[in-house]
């Protein structure tokens, strides 16, 4: 019988669609689901949104919570990660607030910049723990990881628990295929695509349709086009606050479509986002303070949520469009698949340094992951990846070596950040940020100020 551990359970709509993703699949539905978060009662929420699931589908899977990460984790086959250490509060209203203060604006602040890199020195330290009791309890067990910075964390796990198997999941390949295929209005299951890169700054190295005489078109030029003439993009179904303007004009310069949205790129470079600028923000219609407003909303609509769960007989089960049952699928089947995942680089991508976090096709079957070689990206998208890789790699650096000055060097090298203050304002932002954060931070990179806070693990917002 397979054992899936799920840290970071509280998050209720993530282990909804992943608990129905996995007994869906009809050798799996009989799986024991471990739900384990620090809040007793974003768990209980979840168990019983998870039960229920489990009734809708009438799978016999084994329901299990707990407040014990090493319970959970106990002979596990599979891990699956998802929280946000400290928090909507204080933790990522502290990211924006403070950089706001110094003139610097973000729109969702969980990938790169200075709240990028306070979200990983926050949730690094946390997942080395996770690995820890991997190896103590679990130590064949796969490591599904859903957690941001993305890169960071995989780049940092890789670093020091080379013996994970661990693979960092992320729906932005299959959520922007599908956005491509809704703006060119062809159906999805016509299209083929190669993507590589690195988290949130992959690309759509081949994008084409299959034509019925088993041929396959380059839909580029279809792409270009339709920009050129005002018809994509259409209506952003997924962020509809954020036109995707940034995407496709970056298109334009670079020649390929990346796989992130366009409120999270415009904050990974330093040409949309500008104070003296405003003329940029509302061409490109870049939503600032974006993840604040979806934190709030989040918020705000739970409580109906959860009291439309609670009494329900039912809830509607359909098949989301993460990975994660993929993997466990094709591990315990043998049944293979390909997925996007991102894994630290053995070769992978030859043009990118040895360790970082890439993002590739994988393989999946009984064998397990096995990632796929990509040697062909352009010079012009290694180089934007490059800035990015600048930032991630001194923030595991400070990790690695406990060394509180590389925080301040991946400040500086963060592009957006670089371009909007000098030096000295970086130093400052940067201690200012860390005293705010408290104990949330790492010991090394503590520098006084407020403490007291405990370090949350919930993924309740």
């Amino acid at each position: 019988m397979t054992t899936v551990a799920i840290i970071g359970a509280g998050s209720t709509i993530f282990t909804k669609n992943i608990v129905g993703d996995i007994l869906l699949r009809r050798d799996l539905r009989d799986a024991t689901l471990r739900l384990m978060d620090i809040d007793p009662v974003r768990l209980e929420e979840s168990e019983l949104v998870a039960r229920k699931v489990a009734s809708t589908l009438n799978a016999p899977a084994r329901i299990e919570s707990t407040l014990d990460q090493r319970e959970a984790l106990d002979g596990a086959d599979f891990v699956i990660v998802s929280f946000n250490i400290g928090g909507y509060r204080p933790a990522t209203v502290t990211d924006f607030d403070i950089p706001k203060k110094f003139g610097l604006r973000q729109t969702i602040a969980d990938t790169l910049g200075v709240g990028g890199i306070m979200r990983g020195l926050r949730t690094v330290p946390h997942l080395w723990r996770v690995c820890e009791d991997m190896l103590a309890l679990c130590p064949d067990a796969y490591l599904l990881q859903y957690v941001n910075p993305m890169a960071i964390n995989t780049w940092a796990i890789g670093t020091k628990f080379p013996q994970i198997k661990q693979v960092g999941l992320c729906h932005s390949v299959q959520g922007t295929a599908e956005e491509l295929a809704r703006d060119l209005e062809v159906p999805l299951d016509e299209i083929r695509y190669r993507v590589a890169g690195i988290n949130h700054m992959a690309f759509f190295l081949q994008f084409e349709r299959r034509q019925s005489d088993g041929s396959f078109q380059d839909l580029y030029p279809d792409l270009r086009r339709a920009y050129a003439e005002n018809r994509a993009p259409k209506k952003n179904l997924w962020h509809p606050s954020c036109p995707n303007r940034v995407r496709y004009e970056m298109m334009t310069r670079l020649g390929y479509f990346g796989t992130e949205s366009s409120e999270h790129f415009a904050e990974y470079v330093p040409w949309f986002i500008k104070r003296d600028r405003p003329d940029l923000i509302e061409r490109f219609g870049i939503p600032l303070d974006d993840y604040i407003r979806r934190c709030e909303m989040q918020i705000d609509h739970w409580d109906k949520q959860i009291q439309r769960f609670r009494s329900a007989k039912t809830i509607p089960v359909r098949a989301s469009h993460e990975y994660a049952s993929d993997i466990i699928d094709a591990v315990v089947t043998g049944r293979p698949a390909v997925i996007y995942g991102n894994v630290p680089n053995r070769g992978f991508v030859p043009q990118l340094p040895d360790g970082c976090a890439v993002e590739v096709p994988v393989l999946v079957d009984s064998n397990g992951l096995q990632p796929t070689c990509v040697d062909n990206i352009p010079p012009q998208l290694v180089a934007l990846m490059r800035s990015n890789l600048n930032v991630q790699e001194l923030t595991v650096a400070a990790l690695v070596e406990q060394k509180r000055d590389h925080i301040y060097h991946a400040a500086m090298m963060d592009p957006h950040t670089g371009a909007e203050l000098d030096l000295d304002q970086i130093w400052a932002l940067v201690d200012e940020l860390l005293a705010a954060h408290g104990d949330l931070m790492p010991p090394f990179a503590r520098v006084g100020g407020r403490t007291g806070i405990s370090n949350q693990a919930s993924a309740s917002a």
